[in-house]
């Protein structure tokens, strides 16, 4: 959510922006929030005065019945209810107005940095750079669950029989190498500095409202019937509301967090759910990193958040690359993001395995998450995050890329000593 300040002194930028991304059907909104922040404001320019005038005359009435001047009491006491009720009146126009304000603030979109390529959709995403060689092996490499099933590894059709599509059950040494990449990914960001957290799987509407936009809220979450609480589409949600509603040292700064949990998504929209496959489910889980800084210094952690992801894929040998997401691919809080894309060699293309982003102030304003600052006043911070990885869906680039031509699977070294000294999974 922008700054309504900067709205009002930026009214042409914010509209620009809003076209950048494509999404022209908002441009009304900006006109129709100055319109209704002038009206409150008027209003509460009129309220403050009616406030000034009723205290006033009020102190006067006790002056007069002491002097025994009682008619010219009542008369002050009639123009003090008229004063009451107009006020009575305005504060309840002011709350509509300020009402009606926020609803059409939560969806203008952020202001994107000026780097963001300007896109229509997520074909027109950039590609910045590759890291590692693509391989593509002199043998067949089947499909993921082919690989998986010959293994013994997964179960669709009984998860089909408990839980419908877009669930599964991993079992072996598959649902045993999942579990190790999750273990390798906590201990390679506690090793990079990061601070370790297991968060609340559900949250509060206040917190969802606070971390996304409602169109992200109505095709991912899942609510609790008959609880105001709603199951987490990813740990971010839970890691940034945690600062709900805080003031934080700025000494205190940069805080870096990485977060297990497991993961829930409607995953309406166009893509839908794989009826065999586990690259979009409706349960999975994940290691995220979360960052809390200075304004400044948000675009350097940015930098140092993909790069980490690059880093944990290529010590593990799978080659990927990343995308600048163009303007109309931002969700409407994001300042910048960057997607991870990992290597295919079945499809012999990349495909997402991780996403990067800079949010800039939007989750702090929304959530109320300022940092302490005596000399130039309290500011909201800036809020990032970044996949580490999310198994299921890493596997499928795993799977491939460490497949033999014998079809067992090579398990590199970092691996290892989770896989209880393993070298591979026949």
């Amino acid at each position: 959510m922008l700054d309504i300040k900067f709205v009002r002194a930026n009214p042409e930028l914010v509209k620009e922006n809003i076209r950048k991304k494509f999404q022209d059907q908002k441009l009304p909104l900006v006109d129709e929030v100055l319109e209704m922040d002038a009206q409150y404001r008027e209003a509460k320019v009129r309220g403050d005065y009616l406030r000034g005038q009723r205290n006033a005359l009020s102190k006067q009435i006790g002056g007069l019945m002491a002097k025994g001047q009682k008619e010219e009491a009542n008369q002050v006491k009639e123009q003090v209810a008229q004063y009451a009720k107009e006020l009575a009146e305005l504060e309840v126009k002011e709350e509509q107005l300020s009402e009606e304000i926020k609803k059409r603030m939560m969806v203008i979109p952020n202001i994107i940095d000026p780097s963001v390529p300007i896109g229509k959709d997520d074909s027109e995403n950039v590609e910045i750079e590759r890291f590692g060689e693509p391989v593509v092996p002199d043998f067949e490499v089947p499909y993921h669950v082919d690989i998986m099933e010959r293994l013994h590894g997964i179960d669709l059709d009984s998860a089909r029989r408990t839980s419908g599509n877009g669930f599964y059950y991993l079992c072996g040494d598959i649902a045993r190498l999942h579990s190790a990449i999750l273990s390798y990914a906590r201990d390679f960001m506690i090793d990079r500095g990061f601070t370790y957290y297991i968060p609340p799987f559900m949250i509060r509407s206040n917190v969802v409202n606070g971390v996304m936009s409602f169109a992200e809220m109505e095709n991912m979450m899942y609510k609790i019937e008959g609880e105001d609480l709603y199951l987490i589409g990813t740990s971010e949600h839970s890691m940034i509301g945690k600062f709900i509603d805080t003031q934080l040292d700025e000494d205190s700064l940069p805080q870096t967090l990485t977060s297990y949990s497991p993961c829930f998504r409607k995953e309406v929209g166009a893509h839908g759910i794989e009826e065999r496959g586990v690259y979009r489910i409706h349960q999975f889980e994940k290691q995220e990193m979360i960052v809390v800084c200075k304004p400044e210094e948000s675009p350097m952690w940015f930098d140092k958040l993909w790069q980490n992801t690059v880093d944990f894929f290529r010590s593990l040998d799978i080659p990927v690359r990343t995308l600048e997401c163009c303007s109309a691919d931002l969700a409407d809080l994001k300042v910048k993001s960057l997607d991870v894309e990992a290597w295919s060699p079945r499809q012999k293309k990349y495909f997402e395995v991780g996403s990067c982003s800079n949010l800039g102030d939007a989750q702090a304003r929304r959530l109320g998450i300022r940092v302490k600052n005596k000399e130039k006043g309290n500011y909201f911070a800036h809020t990032l995050n970044n996949t580490v990885v999310a198994p299921p869906r890493m596997l499928i680039a795993f799977l491939e890329n460490n497949l033999q031509a014998d079809g067992s699977i090579k398990i590199p070294e970092p691996l290892r000593m989770y896989m209880g000294g393993k070298t591979e999974i026949k």
